[in-house]
């Protein structure tokens, strides 16, 4: 007799088909739905309309949770670790040791030429003003019979002492913050109404690198251009220049920080550009480092000509050719607004007694090259006449052969051509006889 065989298991996991059946029982004894008893479904361009305007009214939702969000930290732990949810920043693994630091074109201005722009700069250098600075004003506005020693030492009012405690732990962990994701309740200052006292309260100016490089990812793309101004103005801006002074150049992290910035053009030119020129305490070696984002970055034309004005307009420092020179290398096509108000910045040096700097005689150069034919005949003559005091051995003669092989504003080519030909030559049309054949010589039969 052979081995009994074996009965074949027809499902080894019985308790998952009972699972099923009751399933399907538990279905079958619900009543139809009334669009089931007509067997119409959902289309689904509507039901993605739903969900959109469901996720809109979510977002109305949370912000106005957020709004009172001040009176929900009042009651807040200590943190213990930082988690983030929601990834509103991808993850973050940090820089390598070889992309540790940035140094610059620094060899783009010579030392003569370093010692000329530092005659334009301001004689009293004050300090960068930081985010304290900013609300240590504020308060003494508030409060102006307390004295200012008093006030530097007064804790924030706007927000509960716990707040203030909690965020200050945030920027111990960001002072040694080297990768991954940032914590979540630094998420949520952006949507605080006194952001910018809880920002203080986590002590930027000791932030790592790569957790400046993190938060202004964030605050480019959540803030909008007036708040992402001043986080680039008093936060930002000072971290860079402490950065270039003590290192003699600038950290890779801050160094791609100031290309995110760039996401908010209004808001980089302002915070960071038009800021650094108002100081008037603008280095050679901050103006290199930082036009070298204007110059590899691409900007939106209309940004640039309404920054390349306000530089035009502003009080002349020896950076602020230099940014000038950049803007006008980028060859955007510019307004003629902008463009007279770049002449009217030359022609204020038509009276200056001190040697101007080769960088000044540069963006002249550059500014004639790329809109030398959007330029009216009188500017030209006042240029020249300029020129005539304000003199470069090796760039004069370019600017003043730009300006001679050009036409004016408004005309056009074929009539620049007619009118600077100095020599007229007539060329005349061969005239040939068509009866004025020559014989032709045929052979003898």
């Amino acid at each position: 007799m052979g081995k009994k065989r074996k009965e074949r298991i027809q499902n080894p996991e019985p308790f998952l088909l009972d699972a099923t059946e009751f399933v399907k029982s538990r279905k079958r004894s619900k009543a139809p739905r009334q669009h089931q008893k007509k067997g119409k479904l959902i289309d689904g361009s509507i039901s993605s309309k739903i969900m959109k305007e469901a996720l809109i009214q979510q977002k109305e939702e949370e912000a106005e949770e957020n709004q009172n969000a001040n009176s929900s930290f009042q009651g807040i732990e200590e943190p213990t670790n930082f988690e983030e949810g929601d990834d509103d920043i991808d993850d973050f693994a940090g820089f390598s040791e070889t992309q540790s630091h940035f140094n610059g074109h620094e060899e783009e201005i010579n030392e003569d030429d370093e010692r000329l722009i530092e005659a334009f700069l301001a004689k009293e250098q004050g300090g960068q003003k930081t985010l304290a600075d900013l609300i240590v004003e504020r308060i003494k506005e508030k409060d102006a019979s307390v004295d200012a020693s008093v006030v530097s030492d007064r804790p924030v009012l706007e927000v509960g002492k716990p707040v203030i405690d909690y965020y200050k732990r945030v920027g111990l962990y960001l002072s040694r913050y080297e990768s991954g994701k940032l914590p979540k309740a630094f998420k949520h200052i952006t949507s605080l109404l006194p952001w910018e006292e809880v920002l203080n309260a986590t002590e930027p100016q000791n932030w790592s690198p790569n957790a400046m490089y993190q938060a202004t990812r964030f605050f480019a793309s959540n803030f909008g251009v007036r708040k992402a101004e001043r986080f680039y103005r008093f936060v930002l801006l000072p971290r860079v220049r402490e950065d270039i002074r003590k290192n003699k150049r600038l950290h890779f992290a801050l160094y791609q920080s100031l290309k995110k910035a760039l996401y908010k053009p209004a808001a980089f030119f302002e915070g960071i550009l038009l800021a650094l020129c108002e100081s008037r305490t603008c280095t050679c070696r901050e103006a290199v480092i930082i036009g070298s984002i204007i110059e590899k970055v691409s900007i939106p034309q209309h940004y640039s000509g309404a920054a390349l004005v306000m530089l035009a307009e502003m009080e002349y420092c020896g950076s602020t050719s230099y940014f000038i020179k950049l803007l006008l290398e980028k060859k955007y096509a510019l307004d003629y607004d902008a463009v007279d108000a770049v002449v009217a910045h030359f022609m204020r040096f038509h009276n200056e007694t001190r040697i101007m700097p080769v960088i000044w005689h540069q963006s002249l150069l550059a500014f004639v090259q790329g809109y030398k034919n959007e330029l009216q005949k009188e500017d030209k003559d006042n240029l020249r006449f300029l020129l005539d005091k304000q003199h470069h051995k090796l760039v004069t003669p370019e600017i003043i052969r730009e300006l001679n092989h050009s036409r004016n504003r408004g005309e056009k080519e074929e009539e620049f051509i007619s009118i600077s030909s100095s020599a007229s030559v007539i060329i005349k049309t061969i005239e040939e006889d068509r009866f004025d054949i020559p014989g032709v010589p045929m052979e003898e039969d």
